[in-house]
């Protein structure tokens, strides 16, 4: 079998995971790692892959992406883990847009750091967040972060933008969103049988440490020694919203 079943999104990172291919696969024979490569045909397809690569005993599911496939691959895990498959670990190669998972988890950007990681075989165990409303009826896992409000609408600015990536796009996307998203709505926060109703323009619901590769909204968050596999997640915090938000 199959020790690491490798998927890659070829669009993430406006097109860059895929025009690395050549690099990522010589980078893997360098380390002498056994792997599958299988690419991405459209949304949730890796999250497929990822829960049926579980439900086989593959060891690892390592995604070459950036924050929405890698989120995609984690959703396809836990749902193999809530039918009793849970030895299944998953890893990144960061090579997307933002990369704010990979970088929460202490996995460094770049293929070459990558796949020297992947070769380490260093694994811990996480833990991952799971909500529940708005687009998401029936739920959906997240192993960085939620944004509501204006680091949401500043992901769908950046979305539009197909000539850079990484820090200088959300930097760019963040400064547009400034002139059409500047008055706070009125939210009511229930936590723990407490109420709280305020004007607030963002709200972040963290596990990792930044959203929008610029926005550090839990900088004091533990950082895991650098690592590109992580073991299955730990245990899953639960939470509800009404309104549309980005995920990673």
């Amino acid at each position: 079998m199959t020790r690491m079943l490798l998927i890659v999104n070829p669009i993430s990172g406006r097109g860059y995971a895929g025009r690395s291919l050549p690099l990522l696969e010589a980078e893997l024979r360098k380390h002498r790692l056994d792997y599958k490569l299988v690419l991405t045909e459209g949304p949730w397809h890796a999250a497929d892959l990822a829960e049926q690569a579980a439900r086989e005993g593959v060891e690892a599911v390592v995604v070459a992406s950036g924050d929405g496939t890698a989120n995609e691959v984690l959703n396809g895990l836990m749902r193999a883990r809530q039918a009793g498959f849970d030895r299944t670990a998953m890893g990144q190669i960061a090579v997307g847009t933002g990369n704010d998972f990979a970088f929460g988890m202490g996995i460094p950007g770049g293929i070459e750091a990558g796949c020297r990681i992947l070769a380490e075989n260093y694994r811990r165990r996480v833990d991952v967040g799971f909500l529940r409303g708005g687009d998401f009826p029936n739920g959906r896992y997240f192993g960085n972060g939620v944004g509501v409000g204006f680091d949401a609408a500043t992901g769908f600015v950046a979305a539009r933008i197909r000539w850079t990536r990484g820090l200088l796009l959300y930097l760019i996307a963040a400064l547009e969103t400034i002139f059409i998203y500047y008055k706070a709505p009125t939210v009511l926060l229930s936590y723990d049988d407490q109420e709280i109703t305020l004007a607030s323009l963002m709200i972040s619901v963290m596990n990792g440490r930044r959203m929008g590769a610029v926005s550090f909204s839990l900088p004091t968050a533990i950082r895991p020694t650098a690592s590109s596999t992580c073991a299955s997640p730990n245990r899953s915090v639960r939470g509800a919203f009404s309104n549309s938000f980005p995920i990673s």
